[in-house]
């Protein structure tokens, strides 16, 4: 328990931290010059419901080992937490939304402070702790991971950020995996963006959490109430504090004490025992009073979280003011709003804060000598930053038989079952997961013969009972699968979590998802908040395409590619053969663990050293191999983006370039066309990705003054003589290729698919959609000029 000097200390920091994070947030809207004119923003009030809780938590509760996602608008807490303990620069702190300063919200990547987990997107970062927990329980399962110190994963949350959806997933989610070592810390301000929360809204909240095996605590009053409520009369107060509309409560906080004399005066009436308890309070004290709410009160919530003694997943409802300790306290319209520059003079004043002292970490202390001290014994500050590292793991070589008809999905199995078959420190390191798709995304046996995670041994039924099934589920400690349930979100939250394993538990893992590929965008906001992370994974969207032909427009992916193109720290690759994602896959285990700098390759003008994480989007549809191959050039070419899988000649008048499964029409309209076309050329492009990254690349290296920089695609398609069309063709929105033309001038038709699809057969919708052999071989007839070759109607 704290000690009486450690609550002064505690409320010493705590009011330290109120105003260097309200400083901060006012001289980047009033005092720094303005440049754009519009206003830089902050959220002073959501910050302020927050100072004490994040001080108890902080400078008294935690541990090193301890993770933290903070609420997003209480991001000027965090930083001068920060600030304070002398982890934060004077400079970035005075250039807060700037360029190069302090985020607007907590950021692993951008800012240079202990950030354990990027906020932003309200609701994600919340969820993220628990699978950060399943994660930690995952390693310590391990034989190559025990001996670590278990954290507890901790969220900060604001109550708007219980309406979304992918909350409710994730406590779904943690039910099943038995959730430990996790807690949720609401601040319980009941104001939100647009208005007041509804009200008994905490009595849902702590149902929904007790349904789900939460332990849940509710904080409502602070050190002052309980104390008042002890009086004579206090039972009254609290009865009627209780019984105080959500909004009646903020609007008379924000009216201050006279206000609340009168109104607890007309409420309650001339009680005597009241009346005396109010009489022995100023206005000012009074008002203190009605604003100690548990969330509020560093001390109370100091002691709730020390009384805390088991790893049971808890849920802290802590009632807090929005706004609380300024002068817009309480007010509906402050979730947006900032002091204003009068406001904020008399409340500087109120703070005791002499001009030019605003950024002195220990202004308006007593003794800072004595505060220091007990800053430099505050055990989650002790050893320093917390970003941990793991040593790369080899990856063996990977290859695939390719002498017979086989999809990239049924590849992608076989690559994961090979290496379940081997003793590779890679193999060990993998873990993989699905939401409700591990048997038709071709996970099946890696599971059987790595078995499902389970903090517990759990027998398969159908084993013990001896009847047949391909899936043998085995659940054990060891097991290096987990199972999901059909939410996407969790997929790729848990892939982020995992993804950063390496950074915040110093163990690394190799994450492998897989998820139906139309439903990437259904996950899209959490993929994206990991990719933000820089955690890294391998994600796996099959089957992918109207190829998925019997099932219909509901299941068949369009824009997907472009999704991949344009999602930040995502490698997106779509191989049409097995041996293309062998060497993809080879590729892709090195590159999720590399780290390097940011200076690109001059061959390509990708930054590959930095690494990041990689999307493979992939198809059910066999198709006949290439037979095996073994040079460089295919090799490298798959990797850096597309090959010549038959290399146009000097006069070529037509070049089809295509990606994914679709390479049997390119290639079969490639030998039509060539009976009527001169030297007619086939590139086989495994990542749209890439070739653009790299072509965009080399234009700014030009554009800064390097007349040599040539990327990848630009020496391909710059061996093509200026009268060339290219034809592009996809399973998906024709624009993830129609570019190409532009990189060196060529007139372009882009085929693909924009629009819904249905059920069919394979032919039935290529067809329908003008990208099988006889629509390519039509559309460069009728658009270009030349000889006429076999009627498209003879196309098989």
């Amino acid at each position: 328990m704290s000690t009486p000097q450690d609550l002064s200390h505690l409320k010493t920091i705590e009011q330290r931290i109120l105003w260097l994070s309200h400083w901060m947030i006012h001289h980047a809207n009033h005092i720094r010059p303005k440049v754009d004119g519009i206003k830089i923003g902050g959220h002073q009030a959501s910050s302020a419901s927050m100072v004490s809780i994040m001080t108890a938590l902080y400078f008294s509760t935690l541990r090193p080992e301890d993770r933290v996602a903070v609420k997003p608008h209480a991001s000027p807490v965090f930083h001068a937490i920060q600030y304070l303990m002398g982890n934060l620069d004077r400079a970035r702190m005075e250039n807060f939304r700037g360029y190069g300063g302090v985020q607007s919200y907590p950021s692993r990547t951008k800012d240079v402070d202990d950030v354990d987990f990027s906020t932003g997107s309200v609701g994600l970062g919340v969820a993220v702790t628990a699978f950060a927990a399943l994660v930690q329980d995952y390693i310590a399962a391990k034989d190559w991971g025990q001996g670590a110190p278990m954290g507890r994963m901790v969220a900060l949350v604001g109550d708007a950020e219980l309406d979304e959806g992918n909350v409710y997933e994730t406590l779904q989610e943690g039910w099943k995996n038995d959730l430990r070592n996790c807690w949720w810390i609401i601040d319980y301000n009941r104001q939100s963006l647009d208005g007041i929360v509804r009200e008994g809204l905490f009595e849902r909240v702590e149902k929904i959490f007790d349904a789900f095996g939460w332990d849940v605590v509710r904080i409502k009053y602070g050190a002052l109430q309980r104390a008042a409520f002890a009086e004579p009369g206090g039972d009254k107060l609290r009865d009627w504090i209780d019984a105080c509309p959500n909004q009646q409560y903020s609007a008379l906080t924000f009216m201050g004490g006279a206000v609340w004399r009168k109104r607890l005066m007309e409420d309650l009436g001339d009680q005597g025992d009241v009346s005396a308890l109010l009489d022995r309070r100023s206005d000012e004290e009074l008002a203190a009073l009605m604003e100690n709410l548990g969330g509020n009160c560093v001390a109370t919530m100091a002691e709730t979280f020390a009384a805390i003694d088991h790893d049971r997943p808890t849920c802290f409802l802590a009632y807090t003011v929005k706004g609380w300790g300024t002068p817009i306290a309480g007010l509906k319209d402050n979730h947006g709003g900032l002091m204003n520059k009068t406001q904020f003079a008399a409340w500087q004043a109120h703070m005791g804060v002499p001009e030019g002292q605003e950024w002195e970490p220990l202004a308006t202390v007593a003794d800072p000598g004595a505060l220091r001290a007990f800053l430099d014994g505050v055990p989650f500050f002790a050893k320093g930053r917390r970003r941990f590292t793991d040593a790369r793991l080899a990856v063996p070589g990977i290859e695939i038989a390719s002498d017979r008809e086989i999809s990239t999905q049924a590849a992608f199995g076989k690559v994961l079952d090979d290496l379940s078959k081997g003793d590779s420190d890679l193999a060990a390191r993998i873990v993989t997961t699905s939401p409700d798709v591990t048997g038709t995304t071709n996970l099946g046996p890696w599971v059987n013969r790595r078995k499902l995670f389970a903090r517990k041994d759990q027998a398969d039924a159908f084993i013990e009972h001896k009847i047949p099934s391909t899936a043998k589920w085995e659940f054990t400690p060891k097991g290096q699968h987990i199972e999901l349930g059909i939410a996407e979100m969790n997929l790729m939250l848990l892939l982020g979590a995992a993804g950063l394993s390496h950074s915040l538990f110093g163990k690394r893992l190799i994450p492998v998802g897989t998820v139906y590929d139309p439903f990437v965008a259904r996950g899209l906001d959490a993929l994206n908040y990991a990719c933000y992370q820089d955690a890294r994974f391998l994600l796996v969207g099959t089957p992918s395409g109207v190829t998925l032909a019997p099932e219909g427009g509901a299941h068949q992916s369009i824009g997907s590619p472009l999704i991949g193109m344009s999602q930040d720290g995502l490698a997106a690759f779509e191989p049409a053969f097995a041996d293309e994602l062998a060497v993809i896959m080879e590729w892709a285990f090195d590159y999720l663990q590399r780290d390097g700098e940011g200076d690109p390759d001059e061959r390509t003008w990708l930054r590959d050293e930095t690494g990041g994480s990689v999307y493979l989007r992939l198809s059910t549809n066999p198709i006949e191999q290439p037979g095996k191959r073994v040079d460089d050039a295919f090799r490298q070419g798959a990797i850096d983006g597309a090959y010549w899988l038959r290399k146009p000649g000097p006069n070529a008048e037509v070049v089809i370039a295509y990606q994914g499964a679709v390479a049997p029409e390119a290639i079969r309209a490639a030998g039509l066309l060539g009976e009527a076309r001169r030297d007619v050329g086939v590139l086989a492009v495994t990542s749209a990705d890439r070739l653009n990254a790299g072509w965009t690349a080399a234009q700014r290296a030009r554009a800064r003054g390097n007349p040599a920089a040539l990327s990848h695609i630009e020496r391909l398609m710059g061996e093509l003589p200026p009268h060339c069309h290219l034809v592009t063709v996809i399973d998906g929105h024709p624009a993830t290729l129609g570019w190409l033309g532009s990189v060196a001038g060529h007139r372009t038709i882009p085929l693909g698919v924009e629009h819904f699809g249905q059920t069919g057969t394979i032919g039935d919708l290529y067809r329908h959609f003008g990208i099988d052999a006889g629509a390519i071989v039509e559309r460069i007839e009728g658009l270009t000029a030349g000889r006429p070759g076999q009627p498209a109607r003879l196309v098989g």
